[in-house]
């Protein structure tokens, strides 16, 4: 299980966090034609996965960049 943020690239706003056991599935969804949210439609720009400490232990979560399309 990971965290999936969607982040519009050009302000940095959080469009939607999510926890998904398919993160790959996601990803590949994600770069596909657009991806639709209640504020517009985006298209996938790039991804990072991040790692971070929480409580001890370590954890990843997968950011997805997008723009407005």
């Amino acid at each position: 299980m990971m965290n999936v943020i969607f982040i519009e690239a050009f302000t940095g706003a959080e469009l939607l966090q999510m926890v998904s056991h398919d993160v790959a599935g996601i990803l590949a969804a994600a770069q596909g034609e657009s991806v639709t949210f209640p504020v517009g439609h985006f298209k996938y720009e790039f991804h990072n996965l991040d790692f971070y400490e929480e409580n001890g232990e370590i954890r990843q979560e997968l950011v997805i960049y997008v723009k407005k399309i």
